[in-house]
């Protein structure tokens, strides 16, 4: 049933509602007066029933309203806020049965109060028309709320990629041959793969790839990686092996029109990851890799070269595995850009687990502790690349305090570049507690960096911090308020 359907079957409900409310009938004198179930009166009340044409002429009745005041669309004054939600189609819009919330009972909950809850409403419905934010942004919100919501681990998407590749006999436990992929595209599910498609075509040269489903054509840039192909063309295995019919053509999502477009290319990439990072073999090197006495960051290296993954694809299929099969629940996972032009860091990635984690993004304008090592490599790769040293990628391992807390993460870092202007950090933080040491052997090696960290520069109080950019205006603002009412209770304590 379309939304506006829907939307009829709710207004009708809410205006029975408050009609029966308003006459003081229970849901048995209702009943009684119309013939008609408790249920089914119930139902309608709910916007999940709407009844026929002559249930209808009894119900007004039962109401001493007429029918057309029932049928018009119209809300009275005191449920006008929850027609003006349903008009802007501001609810529709979320993917409310993915977190198994039904939008009749959000309707019904709003309703309940109306009085209460109008200027909220009304305030919800100005920012879906008029808020800033991309309307893509607000998908992937949607969606990373609903990948922590499940731990970020999806069994029948694992599974299917290890059917996968059992069907197609592809050797798990270490990197799988892009030409392999690539082969199977052609042959099985029959796509016209053009290397180098992309060139010449200037407003296209950071696409990785496009694919036209008229012709089943994938156009690949040529300036791919054998690693970047390799997830391209998993990725595209997973469209077409789990029957994901909304898609974008291009590789990412440049333009959002759904969010099942948003779904779909989420499912396909974490079946491209898990193809490319067996499940199985990849527990058993992540238990190997924890179960050592001393912090070896060229161990996750030498992960990242067996499975030719890049420090994202390692980094995420990590969020996917630790707290299902090594008990590592709370995680973060964070990435940020530095432009070393403008010497300006950027936030593009964040991703929960079990818990929102202190380290997390901020307002526009404020300037992020430089104390994290996501900052600290960055501004380490940056000197390196300079002075002509090495300049590929480098990782580092920190224990990471979070100022005036217990809190305490234990954070991977991998920087690497990203273009000639551009350098990024992913890192991949853990909570540190008590039973943890059992997992993680190598939690008090001494060489692992302790560090005191806040968010950002200007909500921070700490005196003498060598790594500040930016005043702590915002924390001495919220100061003086304090001491402004501390002055306002002694003014009146006085009196």
């Amino acid at each position: 049933m379309n939304g506006r359907q829907q939307n009829e079957r709710i207004i009708f409900g809410l205006k029975v509602r408050q009609l029966r409310q308003k006459a003081a009938l229970s849901f048995s004198d209702f009943a009684a007066r119309t013939g008609m179930s408790v249920s089914y009166l119930n139902e309608i009340e709910k916007g999940k029933k709407f009844p026929k044409e002559d249930k209808i002429e009894i119900i007004a009745a039962a109401l001493k309203v007429p029918s057309g005041d029932l049928l018009s669309a119209e809300l009275p004054p005191a449920l006008a806020p929850v027609e003006d939600l349903l008009q802007s189609n501001f609810l529709n819009e979320l993917p409310l049965d993915l977190f198994g919330v039904e939008l009749t009972k959000v309707v019904e909950m709003i309703a309940a109060a109306p009085s209460r809850v109008g200027a909220f409403i009304s305030t919800l419905v100005d920012l879906s028309r008029n808020y800033t934010l991309a309307e893509e942004n607000f998908y992937f919100g949607a969606l990373r709320a609903y990948l922590e919501m499940h731990n970020n681990y999806f069994e029948e998407l694992e599974d299917a990629a290890e059917d996968f590749t059992k069907k197609y006999k592809i050797p798990a436990g270490r990197a799988v041959e892009v030409d392999r992929l690539r082969g199977i595209l052609e042959e099985v599910f029959n796509y016209a793969i053009e290397d180098g498609g992309l060139d010449g075509i200037p407003e296209l040269k950071k696409i990785r790839s496009v694919y036209l489903p008229e012709k089943k054509k994938l156009l690949l840039n040529s300036s791919l990686s054998d690693m970047q192909r390799a997830f391209q063309f998993a990725k595209e295995l997973g469209f077409n092996y789990l029957k994901l019919k909304d898609r974008a053509l291009t590789s990412s999502l440049i333009r959002v029109n759904t969010f099942e477009e948003v779904l779909s290319h989420f499912k396909a990439g974490y079946f491209a990851a898990a193809l490319l990072m067996n499940r199985e073999t990849l527990v058993k090197d992540l238990d190997s890799f924890f179960s050592k006495p001393a912090w070896d960051g060229e161990a996750l290296m030498n992960l990242m070269k067996k499975y030719e993954a890049s420090p994202e694809m390692l980094f995420q299929r990590m969020t996917n595995l630790l707290p299902k099969y090594l008990g590592l629940k709370d995680i973060f996972l964070l990435r940020f850009i530095h432009n070393a032009a403008t010497d300006s860091f950027k936030m593009d990635r964040e991703l929960h687990l079990n818990r929102r984690h202190r380290p997390h993004g901020t307002r526009a304008g404020e300037h992020y502790c430089r104390r994290w090592l996501s900052y600290s490599l960055l501004s380490d790769l940056q000197k390196m690349q300079a002075s002509g040293k090495f300049a590929g990628t480098i990782m580092g391992a920190q224990r990471s305090r979070y100022f005036d807390t217990p809190d305490e993460y234990l954070c991977f870092t991998i920087a690497r570049p990203a273009s000639s202007a551009q350098n990024v950090s992913v890192t991949l933080g853990i909570l540190v507690d008590p039973g943890m040491e059992t997992t993680v052997k190598f939690l008090q090696d001494a060489s692992i960096s302790r560090k005191v960290v806040n968010t950002t520069c200007e909500r921070c109080p700490i005196k003498n911090c060598a790594e500040r950019v930016a005043p702590p205006d915002i924390f001495a603002e919220k100061e003086s308020r304090k001491e402004i009412q501390k002055a306002l209770e002694r003014l009146r304590d006085n009196r």
